[in-house]
C-alpha cells in the first residue's frame, strides 16, 4: 500500500515538472505540444547600413510590439556577403526560431537554407527581393514592390523628361539580386515603349553593392560617354548615391535627366537642388511590418495575403510635400 501512495504522489509532481519553466525563464512545451512563450521571429535584411533596411527593421519591430512577439534583427553588413547571410539563416534554423522574414541577397543561393528552414517547421516569409521558383512552397508569403512595374514607370518618366530623344546610360546593381534585376528589366521595357528613338548606350555595367564601387563604375561611364548623354537611371540606393557623386564631380549634375531608386537625406537634398529629377520611393517599413504579421498569422492558422505588393511612388518636386510622400519618408524612429 505504501508503494502505491508514493506513486500516486509522484504523478502530480511529474505533471507539474512538465509544465515548469525552462532555463530561459519561459514556459516549456506542455502536453498540447504548444509553447507558452513569446514567438521568436528572425528578420534578416540584405545589409544593415542603408536607410532602406533601417526602415524595414522599424516596421518589423512595430509588428512585433503589436503582436507580442520577439523580433531578432540580424544580417550581413555588406549586401555582397552571401556567405554571411547564409550563415545567419543557418544559425537561426539551429536556434529553432518560430519564423524567419528574409530579404535574400541572392535569388538562388538562399533557396537551400530556406527549404531547410521550412522542413524544420519554421515559417519563412520573403520580403523586398524574391527567390528562384525552385523554392516551391517553402515560403508562406512574398512581400515586396512590384519591381518590374516600378522600373517601367521610371523608364516612362525618363523618356518624358528627355522629350523622347537622346542617349541614356543605366547603371545596374549587382548579380543575383532579383529586385534590382527586375527594376532594370522594367526600365528597359518602359523606355523602349515610351520612346523607341532613345539610344541606350550602356545598360550592362554594374555598380556593385557599395557606394564606393558605384562611384568608380559611374566615373568610368561618364569618362567614356561624358557630355554625350542626356539621361541616367539607377535601380537602388547605393547606385543612385554613387552616380550622383560622379555626376557632381564631372560637373554634370542637374544637366542630365536623372531618375533613381530609393531615398536617403542626401538624395532628397539632391532632388530639391534639381540634381535628380525623380526617385522611386518604396515602403520598406510596410515590408518588414507585413512579413512579420504574415508569419505570425501562418503560425496561428489565420488567413493572410500570401503575395503583397507594397507599392512604389515616383517622388519629384511636385509631390514632395504630399501626405503620402511624408508617410513613405518617415524615419525609423517616427
Amino acid at each position: 500500500m505504501r508503494r502505491r501512495i508514493i506513486l500516486l504522489l509522484a504523478f502530480p509532481a511529474m505533471f507539474i515538472a512538465g509544465c515548469a519553466k525552462d532555463d530561459s525563464g519561459e514556459s516549456a512545451v506542455g502536453a498540447n505540444g504548444k509553447a507558452d512563450r513569446k514567438l521568436r521571429i528572425a528578420v534578416i535584411p540584405k545589409g544593415t547600413t542603408h536607410e532602406f533596411w533601417k526602415s524595414g527593421e522599424a516596421g518589423a519591430r512595430k509588428a512585433g510590439e503589436e503582436l507580442g512577439v520577439e523580433i531578432i534583427w540580424k544580417g550581413p553588413q555588406r549586401e555582397s556577403d552571401r556567405a554571411g547571410q547564409l550563415k545567419v539563416v543557418e544559425n537561426f534554423i539551429t536556434q529553432s526560431v518560430d519564423g524567419i522574414a528574409l530579404a535574400p541577397l541572392d535569388e538562388k543561393a538562399l533557396v537551400r537554407p530556406v527549404k531547410e528552414a521550412a522542413e524544420a517547421g519554421i515559417k519563412v516569409a520573403v520580403w523586398d527581393s524574391g527567390l528562384d521558383e525552385s523554392v516551391g512552397d517553402a515560403i508562406i508569403s512574398f512581400v515586396a514592390t512590384d519591381n518590374f512595374h516600378a522600373g517601367e514607370e521610371c523608364g516612362r518618366r525618363l523618356a518624358g523628361l528627355m522629350g523622347g530623344k537622346g542617349r541614356v546610360i543605366m547603371l545596374r546593381h549587382a548579380v543575383g539580386h532579383a529586385s534590382t534585376t527586375k527594376r532594370a528589366e522594367g526600365f528597359l521595357s518602359g523606355i523602349k515603349k515610351a520612346a523607341p528613338d532613345i539610344e541606350l548606350v550602356s545598360v550592362d555595367q554594374r555598380g556593385g553593392t557599395s557606394i564606393d564601387e558605384a562611384i568608380k563604375t559611374s566615373e568610368n561611364l561618364l569618362n567614356q560617354f561624358g557630355e554625350n548623354i542626356q539621361g541616367v537611371f539607377t535601380p537602388n540606393e547605393s547606385t543612385t548615391q554613387g552616380m550622383l557623386r560622379a555626376l557632381d564631380e564631372a560637373g554634370l549634375a542637374g544637366k542630365v535627366a536623372f531618375v533613381g531608386f530609393d531615398t536617403n537625406d542626401a538624395l532628397i537634398d539632391a532632388l530639391k537642388e534639381k540634381k535628380i529629377a525623380a526617385l522611386a520611393v518604396q515602403d520598406p517599413f510596410r515590408m518588414g511590418y507585413t512579413a512579420v504579421k504574415n508569419i505570425v498569422a501562418a503560425i496561428n492558422g489565420e488567413k493572410f495575403e500570401a503575395e503583397v505588393d507594397t507599392g512604389a511612388v515616383l517622388l519629384d518636386l511636385d509631390n514632395i510635400d504630399s501626405e503620402k510622400i511624408r508617410k513613405l519618408l518617415r524615419k525609423p524612429a517616427d
